[in-house]
């Protein structure tokens, strides 16, 4: 819309950089404070696991409420997006969702708050979203690229029900019931209202960028692809972009990813939470350079990381989304009982 309307001397898929870029400062400043992060919420304990949570689903609930705002005014429409299409490749979800919550239970966060920690001076997040970086782009362009195309040739036919909004009582009914549960998760979960805070405005940034990307730098004789929060894809294609620049442009995420590493920094600069950490076993090496595989793989599986297919996802109401975060949280429980609570054979790991 931007484009034709004025004169703008740069090209959306340039715009679409920096608009990504100013995004990821907000993101990453917010989760840095907020110390945002799904995994919390799933194998926290007593407290901390409910205000995690109720932090998680406040952006949730925020992302939910502002993406299907944003469809009704007419911004955007996911008729032909991915979230939409009709053969849901559920064997892939389910086992792709599963393997990216174990991951996440075995690094100690999600790729999102990976990327935050590694902007702080965490050199184990910084060797994680490498060999995850890596692992992701064989799948999804590589050696693992026939095994994720075999997985998800398991499909089955959602039709209308593909997205929520397409079941009798439409968007406002599935879209309200939805939000009515979360919103009493959240009032039950004593998280500080700082925090709540700062995850609505990181759920705010959902539906931003969805009708950025949809709507105002949309441009038909240069368009971009309409896309919102991630982690998967877009460190895959940072990965690409940092060592074959002259070959392929940066893209929204590409800039998203930047922007994270920037505001996090920042945020961590001024606080004084900047601080150098590493590995301390090499057993400890072994389970995040595990867990790294297990969620590059799962996450381009599944559709996307807890923000991609979580918060950006099931903003959207799609089907495939809500099955993907509830694979995630259930890989992430299974693992965390299987490995962290058992005592056998058990790595002592830091705390983040």
């Amino acid at each position: 819309m931007l484009f034709e309307m004025y004169d703008i001397e740069i090209t959306p898929m340039a715009a679409a950089v920096i608009f990504g870029g100013l995004l990821g400062v907000v993101f990453g400043a917010a989760a840095q404070i907020s110390r945002f992060c799904l995994r919390r919420g799933v194998v926290g304990q007593g407290a901390e696991r409910a205000s995690a949570l109720g932090v998680w689903l406040t952006a949730l609930l925020v992302a939910i409420l502002g993406t299907q705002g944003a469809v009704w005014l007419g911004y955007v429409d996911f008729s032909e997006h991915r979230f939409a299409a009709a053969e849901v490749p559920v064997l892939a979800i389910a086992l792709g969702g599963l393997l990216f919550g174990a991951g996440m239970v075995l690094t100690r966060g999600c790729i999102s708050r990976l990327t935050v920690l590694s902007a702080t001076g965490n050199l184990r997040a910084l060797v994680v979203i490498a060999a995850f970086a890596i692992v992701a782009h064989a799948t999804l362009k590589g050696v693992l690229a026939s095994a994720r195309v075999s997985l998800g040739s398991v499909t089955v036919d959602a039709g209308d029900a593909v997205l929520l909004s397409g079941l009798p009582g439409g968007a406002l009914v599935w879209g309200g019931l939805l939000s009515a549960l979360i919103l009493t998760v959240v009032l039950r979960s004593g998280a500080r209202p700082r925090d709540l805070a700062l995850a609505a405005l990181i759920g705010a940034l959902v539906p931003l960028a969805w009708v950025g990307t949809g709507f105002l730098l949309y441009d038909e004789f240069d368009p971009i692809a309409l896309e919102s929060l991630s982690f998967t894809a877009p460190w895959s294609e940072t990965l690409f972009w940092s060592i074959a620049s002259t070959s392929i442009p940066a893209g929204f995420g590409t800039g998203l990813v930047g922007g994270v590493i920037v505001g996090s920094f920042l945020s961590a600069a001024l606080r004084g939470d900047l601080k150098l950490v590493s590995f301390s076993q090499p057993q400890e090496t072994l389970r995040y350079l595990t867990g790294a595989a297990l969620m590059g793989f799962g996450g381009v599986l599944a559709g996307g990381c807890t923000v991609g297919a979580g918060l950006s996802g099931v903003g959207t109401l799609s089907v495939a989304a809500l099955l993907a975060l509830a694979a995630i949280m259930a890989g992430g429980r299974i693992t965390d009982r299987l490995v962290d609570r058992q005592g056998a054979g058990q790595v002592a790991v830091p705390a983040e």
